[in-house]
């Protein structure tokens, strides 16, 4: 039953809104692919490792194709093709092409059916990996069971992954559920994956699978002494959004930041390329069984939390219809938003319980994302803990369930091992006391929270016609999210954008979708 008297209608018009919006753009990323996408295909399909300079072998061979073949036939034609020709296997073709010994834009080539053949008994090598993961994970659940209320999640953020362990090791023994990798300044600018175990980074440490395979064993390890299944987080965003992704699957990684519009309003990369980019990273974590994390928070690091909340809510409703095109369930989407009100709003509070309790009813099976203050943290650290302490009151009030902590030392320096315990310590401290209070509390009608909530939903409804009229890529030009302006042909990685021709086929997106679309 709702708290804040949201008409049904309106709620199901913005669905419909949404999914035209979402079914527009869906028409572009159907007839194109990018560059990450085909060093995704090589990816699960065992393709690893580095040259002598170390580029990783996914770049050699799909950049070998672009500059001596036709990439609108896709990596996997050219791959199966070389399969069955040379008799060797994805990685060794592509260190044979590395070391120049081979051409595989110059081999006699087979017939489609055969070359599709030949890809899709390595494919489902690779895909049987990731279901074994997704099996692993739900074993690992029944042994300790699942947490009914919000999940802790926090940052760990060190730059050097064997010290990110520690941090992350002593976050689960202080309590935490969810344990996110901040990566390094500037790796979501990068088109390739950096390769192996690193020790240097800025800021957060570079996302790299033999990193994901070290941060998940220890986390498998304390889970084991804690009694706890601990999640993993990474980012899927950036230039290598679906590459990242399979690394991911591959690792056992929970949870992923993935959100197309994030990369584009606040990493000026292509809006062309990312949502092709999206499409298949969604796909790709559906089957793997990992929950998303969807960027609409950060839209309140740039424009008003008061004046602009409608705009979360239309980005919450389009990213819940590119999910669904995605084959990604409800329950997998994380779908995000953030306790950004600048605490001088008289009534403040209240407009930010509206817009959690609003979400929470909207979209009632996702497990919401609901991100800390940060932007009107000052450096007071006791008033910050304050702030802090009314978003943990907000969660429980409204039922959020990806929580992300907040620091009283934001604005001050990177956490120290005590500010996370004490973050911790409040908010487990606030889950306790009020466990219950969702089922106790009623609000006002017409009062103060439920006609915000009315009013956000409404002028969502108006900017989501807008969108459906103008369409996605114009209203990012006109900057209307984030009020950050970005050209539809300008931005990082449009050069990687290319379209499909009529022999093009991506087996791996094939074989997930027609599993997905069977269960």
């Amino acid at each position: 039953m709702s708290k804040l008297n949201i008409d049904k209608k309106l709620i199901s018009k913005a669905r419909t809104l949404a999914k035209n919006i979402a079914l527009e753009t869906q028409v572009y990323i159907d007839v194109h692919s990018t560059l990450t996408v085909e060093r995704t295909i090589c990816r699960l399909v065992g393709i690893d490792g580095v040259d002598d300079f170390g580029v990783p072998l996914p770049n050699v061979l799909v950049d070998y194709i672009v500059e001596n073949g036709d990439i609108s036939l896709g990596v996997s034609y050219y791959l199966g093709n070389a399969m069955i020709e040379t008799g060797l296997t994805p990685n060794e073709i592509a260190k044979n092409v590395s070391n120049q010994s081979l051409d595989i834009t110059k081999l006699k080539f087979s017939d489609i059916s055969l070359i599709k053949e030949k890809m899709n008994t390595v494919v489902k090598m690779y895909l049987d990996k990731i279901k074994n993961n997704k099996d692993l994970r739900d074993g690992y659940y029944k042994k300790y069971g699942k947490k009914s209320g919000p999940e802790l999640y926090v940052i760990v953020a060190t730059g050097n992954i064997y010290e990110d362990v520690l941090q992350a090791q002593a976050a689960a023994r202080q309590g935490a559920d969810i344990i996110a990798v901040i990566r390094t300044t500037g790796q979501s600018l990068l088109d390739y994956v950096p390769y192996g175990a690193t020790t240097e980074g800025f800021g957060g440490t570079y996302a790299t699978q033999e990193n994901f395979k070290i941060m998940r064993k220890a986390l498998d390890e304390v889970g084991e002494e804690v009694g706890r299944y601990i999640k993993l987080v990474n980012y899927a965003s950036g230039l290598c959004m679906p590459e990242i992704a399979a690394m991911g699957a591959l690792e056992r990684l929970d949870v992923m930041l993935n959100d197309s519009l994030y990369g584009v309003l606040f990493r000026d990369i292509n809006m062309k390329r990312t949502f092709v980019d999206q499409y298949f990273s969604r796909v790709i974590d559906s089957y793997a069984g990992i929950i998303i994390n969807t960027g609409e928070d950060n839209y309140l690091t740039t424009a008003d939390a008061v004046e602009e909340a409608h705009t979360v809510l239309a980005s919450q409703f389009i990213n819940e219809q590119f999910a669904l095109l995605a084959y990604l369930p409800e329950e997998l989407q994380g779908l995000g938003h953030a306790f950004e009100i600048n605490p001088d709003v008289k009534n403040g509070f209240l407009y930010e319980v509206a817009q959690a309790q609003m979400a929470r009813e909207i979209f009632p099976k996702a497990p919401l994302k609901y991100m800390p203050p940060t932007k009107f943290m000052t450096g007071n650290i006791f008033k910050g803990h304050v702030q802090d302490a009314l978003f943990n009151i907000t969660t429980i009030l409204t039922n959020q369930k990806i929580h992300l902590l907040g620091m009283m030392t934001e604005a001050i320096h990177t956490p120290f091992l005590s500010d996370r315990a004490l973050a911790i310590e409040n908010a487990n401290y606030i889950f306790n006391t009020m466990a219950d209070i969702s089922d106790e509390i009623v609000f006002k009608e017409n009062g103060i929270i439920q006609t915000r909530a009315n009013e956000v939903l409404d002028k969502s409804i108006d900017l989501l016609s807008k969108i459906d009229e103008i369409g996605l890529f114009n209203t990012i030009e006109r900057g209307i999210f984030a009020g950050i302006k970005r050209g539809k042909n300008m931005g990082k990685g449009l050069i990687g954008v290319f379209e499909k021709s009529e022999s093009y086929f991506n087996p791996v997106l094939t074989e997930m979708i027609k599993e997905l679309r069977s269960e």
